[in-house]
């Protein structure tokens, strides 16, 4: 498959410290930061460099989620809990004092809230009543990513003990155990057909599992030098990009899991530290066409178009 030209739009600067997480939103072309700083940053591609400060917390912002259907932004404040934005109404709808932990994702299904958190609990709310239903605890490693597979009835939880757990989405059950990695399990992503399970981890090493073969291991392989730190889908499912704590965003073709292109400093200008977040936009507008947010400990957005 041919390589994409990568071209570096857009450099945002304003948070203050590092940028740990991206979220997207119902209006096209825009998109949301959490950071150290514990600011929740609103950025418009239609004006780049006027991003705006819609919450600010004491603690550090390792999650965001957005929900579509409500329209919702779920915040996760480090030593605290959740804290949920209506971002049409532009107000806080309440927030919920959960834990002491770190929290490090977050996701929603229905009328439940999965919050992850450093002390390897993954904590069940009801979102109405943002109250705590249950509490899964199956690690006393870090909790470090969740994904859901609807079809499977299954959440799946990346810990920090090397291993991904399948649990059944309404009992909270422990299905299945995988001894995935050599070392924490920093990111999982469904491809968007949901036949394949990706995860990234700490060892460098991302990992493919068949899940109509319970999750057997379809594909391994070395994909960066040091931390994978997330993994993001292009909308249509033909591509998918990992960013790492070696300072590099690569793309790959997601048929055939091969790497197509990497973005770094050398090369595209790119980060001088450690990539922590993507965000693969669904945006076709103003001479970009699905551009790519990173997010970086160097304190600054990019915003990447690739032309195939």
């Amino acid at each position: 498959m041919k390589q994409p030209n990568v071209q570096k739009i857009h450099t945002l600067r304003g948070h203050k410290d590092c940028v740990y997480t991206l979220a997207p939103t119902k209006e096209a072309g825009v998109f949301i930061s959490g950071g150290g700083d514990g600011m929740v940053v609103r950025w418009d591609l239609q004006e780049p460099e006027q991003g705006k400060v819609i919450a600010k917390v004491e603690a550090s912002v390792y999650a965001l989620h957005f929900n579509a259907h409500f329209n919702h932004l779920l915040v996760g404040q480090n030593y605290e809990g959740i804290h949920i934005i209506d971002l049409e109404q532009h107000k806080s709808l309440g927030s919920l004092k959960m834990t002491q932990a770190s929290i490090f994702d977050i996701a929603t299904y229905r009328d439940k809230i999965f919050v992850a958190t450093s002390d390897g609990q993954v904590t069940v709310l009801d979102y109405q009543k943002l109250a705590i239903l249950h509490r899964i605890q199956e690690s006393n490693e870090r909790a470090r990513s969740i994904a859901i597979h609807l079809g499977n009835n299954e959440l799946i939880v990346g810990y920090s003990d090397n291993c991904i757990r399948v649990f059944d989405l309404s009992s909270y059950q422990l299905k299945k155990t995988i001894n995935a990695h050599k070392n924490s399990v920093f990111t999982l992503q469904f491809t968007p057909d949901h036949r394949f399970l990706l995860s990234g981890s700490r060892d460098a090493h991302l990992k493919i599992w068949d899940t109509q073969k319970n999750y057997e291991l379809h594909e391994s392989i070395v994909a960066h030098m040091y931390a994978i730190n997330h993994i993001d889908f292009r909308a249509d499912g033909r591509f998918f990009a990992t960013c790492s704590m070696d300072k590099s965003v690569k793309i790959w073709d997601a048929e055939r899991f091969q790497l197509l292109k990497v973005i770094d400093k050398a090369r595209h200008t790119g980060h001088g530290t450690s990539v922590n977040r993507l965000l693969w936009l669904d945006y076709s507008e103003n001479g970009l066409d699905q551009p790519i947010v990173s997010a970086s400990d160097d304190r600054t957005l990019s915003v990447w178009n690739l032309e195939w």
